[in-house]
């Protein structure tokens, strides 16, 4: 049981675990995810396909086998660390004591002011003692923090790893797309979604440089009202809101015989069925702001404003399709009694919604993660002891860092040169 626990917390388990998650973020993201069967047998062939389904290559992070990895790499950080914290305990409890030190020897020659030494290296005021042969001695210790760097930078590793999988694995995700004015269902939460109001801004060359949608949700007791942006989403109600696009949007309505017979907004991707002959589908494919027909002959929009509108359109009837056209601004499509008109081009906004119970978990990781490495590379932990000589004119200097020891070691003996030459006779 002590073999499998050792390896288990070890450095190899986790590099193989590490590599075992690469591996699978990398088939999660060439694999498209939460898709049929057919679909992969479509792309892939119906083997390929199989074999996706079969190691859940569909929906990788939430799979069996991503699951026990990401719990062994936690487990393995847990472990590491609490197998860690009772050495870790015991160095801080030594770092403000000087007797690692004065078991050591003197790390440098004969020096005449000490003070000058911890003056040099900004140490706090050194405490007085006495050695157990009676000589005088000054200590100091800063950055003790720094001994927890590592420790807290893995904690917080754990927490992001067990905040973000977690997260991944039970969060819930909706997408609600409409115009102002549309009130829509967000999924299967009970919650109403409306938008107030949504706006494209253009820049000069008309490229798009931002869209803003006002909207109000309410969960039946309270409602709530933000506006969101590309970037800068709202929190509504426990639930992240983003704006995601856009895409253009129409009034579509049918006459029968020269009477009206039904209206409604349908978005381009949308087809509606025609109310009293449901086997007749219109299908609204794309809207062109600025209609042209580009050099292989297919339809292009030239601009992004309305100065030559064209609505394309396909017929199906019981499956099959009767025709497919551009129609452009005022043009009405005639099927036997039915006419169809399109009119009132919008922009719609589309809205995806989150919701992830395990997000500050994992923002408290990160913010761990970043101060745990902040500690461990800008907070050098080091000790000064100056031990008087037995001739007590002279103190004998040992300072110790406990990372970066080369480094240290370098610039400590160029500050004892330097002293030395400074009080050095004429």
């Amino acid at each position: 049981m002590k073999k499998i626990l050792k390896f288990i917390s070890s450095m190899r388990f986790a590099v193989i675990l590490l590599v075992l998650l690469s591996v699978a973020c990398v088939f999660g993201s060439l694999v498209t995810q939460n898709q049929t069967y057919d679909w992969y047998a479509l792309r892939y062939g119906d083997r390929t396909a199989g074999l996706i389904i079969a190691l859940q290559l569909d929906d990788a992070f939430h799979s069996i086998w991503f699951i026990v990895i990401t719990a062994f790499l936690c487990l393995n950080l847990l472990l590491c660390n609490v197998i860690r914290l009772p050495q870790l305990l015991s160095r801080t409890k030594a770092f403000s004591q000087p007797d690692s030190l004065l078991k050591s020897a003197a790390g440098a020659e004969d020096i005449q002011d000490p003070a000058r030494i911890f003056s040099r290296f900004h140490m706090p005021k050194p405490k007085a003692g006495q050695t157990a042969d009676g000589r005088e001695y000054l200590y100091s210790a800063k950055n003790g923090a720094g001994l927890w760097g590592a420790w807290i930078c893995h904690v917080g590793i754990l927490l992001l790893i067990a905040g973000f999988s977690l997260g991944q694995m039970t969060k819930k995700e909706y997408t609600v797309y409409g115009v102002p004015g549309d009130t829509k269902a967000i999924g299967d939460t009970g919650m109403l979604l409306t938008i107030d109001d949504f706006q494209v801004d253009l820049r000069e060359d008309d490229t798009v440089s931002q869209y803003t949608a006002a909207i109000t949700v309410s969960d039946g007791e309270e409602t709530q009202s933000a506006e969101i942006s590309v970037n800068n989403p709202a929190s509504l109600h426990g639930m992240k809101f983003y704006q995601n696009s856009t895409g253009w949007a129409a009034d579509v309505s049918i006459e029968k015989d020269g009477k009206p017979l039904q209206e409604q907004i349908l978005c381009a991707g949308e087809f509606v069925p025609v109310q009293d002959k449901p086997e007749l589908l219109i299908y609204f494919n794309a809207f062109y702001p600025d209609y042209a027909k580009g050099a292989d002959g297919m339809p292009m929009t030239k601009s992004g404003r309305l100065d030559n509108p064209a609505y394309l359109y396909t017929v199906y009837y019981q499956g099959s399709v009767l025709g497919m056209n551009a129609l452009m601004e005022g043009e009405d499509l005639t099927i036997d009694e039915y006419t169809v008109h399109f009119r009132n081009p919008q922009n719609y906004t589309l809205i995806q919604i989150k919701k992830d119970s395990f997000a500050g978990l994992a923002l408290i990781g990160g913010i761990l993660t970043m101060l745990g490495l902040i500690m461990a590379f800008y907070l050098l932990s080091l000790q000064i002891l100056a031990v008087r000589s037995s001739e007590e004119e002279t103190w004998k200097i040992t300072a110790v860092s406990r990372k970066g020891g080369a480094v240290f070691r370098e610039r400590f003996e160029k500050i004892m040169k330097e002293e030395k030459n400074e009080h050095r006779p004429a």
